[in-house]
């Protein structure tokens, strides 16, 4: 009888497995995609995928962005909001639900310069200068951190004209989670 109940076991994990990868291996065949933001953010679409977002709710997030990257690439923090907004808006929710607040602040502070104050600083054009303009036609409001723009000698003048200049971030995240807006930590 046990060896039964094994076989019966062996069987259902055999088969709980072969649907799980065959699943990733359909998911794995799907094609990367930009649908909003197409400058950065690449998504695989997954319609038929668990725990999708309900398109009739807003969302309000705020992601905390104090890490730096290569100058030559476009911030992995930026990056990883306009990935959020391609998943969302891949799953159908309207951009007019998503309340997306990126706070620069840190090491990241240089990404919201312009491209002539990045050129100043590091020899090329400022790669976050495009998607800083996307997300904002998304909807995604970009600010940067006051109190670091002061810490790196950043004079206001220099902050992209799309990027809004905050207090400082630990206010920002502060009072944006008053408001009801979900951390996303970068």
């Amino acid at each position: 009888m046990k060896q039964k109940h094994f076989a019966a076991l062996v069987l259902a994990v055999t088969g709980f497995f072969g649907a799980w990868a065959t699943g990733v291996a359909h998911a794995g065949d799907q094609p990367w995609v930009n649908p909003t933001i197409k400058e950065a953010g690449k998504i695989v679409a997954l319609p038929d995928a668990g725990l999708q977002p309900d398109r009739m709710t807003d969302y309000k997030v705020v992601f905390n962005i104090p890490h730096n990257g290569p100058a030559d690439k476009i911030l992995p923090g930026l990056e990883r909001v306009a990935r959020t907004v391609n998943l969302f808006t891949s799953a159908g929710v309207p951009l007019s639900h998503l309340h997306f607040v990126a706070v620069v602040h840190g090491g990241a502070t240089p990404a919201i310069l312009t491209d002539e104050h990045y050129k100043d600083k590091f020899g090329i054009a400022n790669p976050n200068t495009a998607l800083i303009a996307e997300l904002d036609r998304a909807g995604v409001k970009v600010v940067v951190c006051g109190q670091a723009l002061a810490h790196n000698d950043f004079p206001q003048s220099w902050v992209n004209p799309k990027v809004e200049v905050t207090l400082a971030a630990l206010v920002d995240v502060v009072v944006l989670q008053k408001q009801g807006y979900v951390l996303v930590p970068l």
